[in-house]
């Protein structure tokens, strides 16, 4: 694995439970401002069953950018951690979004 994947996915691995980042977030708390597609492209990369948190990720508009029924998977998942999403998938970015800092 290179690493900004590395770096990525340690990012992703770090958002709280009940929290979310956008991909940008992401990016940005990487070192890498700009490359928010790239997170994008690496999450959507991921295994089915992997462990990382990936449903923690949404996009710059607070919103699910998966469709259909993966929409809903994802919807599903936040829901089950307590956050608030609409049925078109949308989360209020000022009550759920992780500000990079580390818990332990």
């Amino acid at each position: 694995m290179d690493d900004f994947a590395n770096q990525i996915y340690t990012l992703v691995h770090q958002i709280p439970y009940g929290k979310v980042a956008t991909y940008g977030d992401i990016a940005k708390f990487a070192g890498y401002p700009g490359y928010a597609r790239q997170v994008g492209r690496l999450i959507a990369t991921l295994p089915e069953g992997s462990k990382l948190p990936w449903h923690r990720v949404i996009n710059a508009k607070g919103m699910i950018s998966l469709t259909g029924d993966n929409l809903q998977r994802q919807r599903k998942k936040l829901l089950e951690e307590g956050i608030t999403v609409t049925e078109a998938g949308k989360i209020k970015l000022s009550n759920y979004r992780w500000d990079g800092s580390w818990y332990n």
